[in-house]
């Protein structure tokens, strides 16, 4: 029978990283690999280009995208590269190739070119995952300050659509684009509100999206997590807060955050064709036992 994985649990060590944050510096380390995943080749012969594909989510994406039997291109900060490193080398042992490509989402001109590099080295592009985010937490918007709430507009809402603008002409019919929004983007979050904002937006923008390339035989589907082990949310809550994550602060009825391998998989869900063929526009929430549907 199968049975559930353990997982760590708060209390977890104090800790905090200065953005954007490795996984390599976290305690426990995030959890990317899914060793109880089987592979069965329902990507086989697909690229991918994943941003922020060095950590967290998308670096467990990355695995299991291989895993599957796809080759995959990620984008990651310059600051990034210890651990852009690492998952080239778990993506190699899945037996695929992994393109690394340093450079930064907000830029429109990056955007072509990453998109450029992955068609060069792969041959053209199947799936598009828009994953790379930024977060900044403050108890009032009046503690905002112009140049946060910029970056965090230009990353989490810009940087999906000048990636996605600069895909869309090489994706073919059969292609899949898959976004990262977050719970916040449903429910709100006021300590992470200008983060909330851009995560409705990335909801809103994968429903227009979706509409927009049905008739290119293009789907578009986005996976919305709660609360997950990654470098990302160390990087904007304080020590105490992470030592308490998923239980004591931002709580989960589970009573810890997500692993980066327990969101995965619903990414290969929507990038494969056989899972999800007639799936379109839609939001997936995964909150450890939060009842999002009113």
């Amino acid at each position: 029978m199968d049975s559930l994985p353990e997982q760590p649990t708060p209390p977890f060590d104090e800790q905090s990283q200065i953005r954007p944050g490795l996984d390599l510096q976290m305690s426990p380390r995030p959890r990317n690999q899914a060793p109880s995943y089987l592979g069965s080749g329902k990507l086989s012969g697909r690229r991918a280009l994943i941003t922020g594909g060095d950590s967290g989510i998308g670096a467990s994406v990355a695995v299991l995208f291989a895993r599957e039997g796809a080759d995959v291109a990620i984008v990651y900060l310059p600051d990034e590269q210890q651990d852009a490193d690492n998952v080239a080398g778990l993506v190699a042992e899945e037996g695929q190739r992994c393109v690394r490509i340093p450079g930064d989402i907000t830029s429109s001109e990056f955007c072509r070119a990453a998109v450029d590099r992955t068609v060069e080295e792969f041959g053209g592009l199947d799936i598009l995952v828009n994953n790379a985010a930024v977060m900044y937490q403050h108890s009032s918007i009046t503690e905002i300050s112009d140049e946060e709430l910029d970056e965090v507009v230009r990353t989490n809402i810009l940087g999906y659509f000048y990636m996605t603008r600069a895909a869309v002409p090489y994706l073919e019919p059969g292609s899949s684009i898959v976004n990262c929004g977050s719970v916040a983007g449903f429910l709100g979050h006021p300590p992470l509100m200008g983060y909330a904002e851009t995560k409705g937006a990335n909801h809103t923008f994968t429903k227009s999206l979706a509409t927009s390339l049905i008739e290119k035989g293009v789907r578009v589907n986005c996976v919305s997590p709660g609360p997950v082990w990654t470098p990302l949310n160390a990087s904007a809550r304080t020590p105490e807060q992470m030592a308490g994550y998923g239980s004591e602060t931002d709580p989960v009825p589970l009573g810890r955050p997500a692993q980066p391998e327990e969101i995965a998989p619903a990414f290969v869900f929507f990038a494969s064709n056989v899972d999800s063929g007639f799936i379109n526009g839609e939001i997936l929430a995964i909150y450890g036992g939060e009842v999002l549907a009113r």
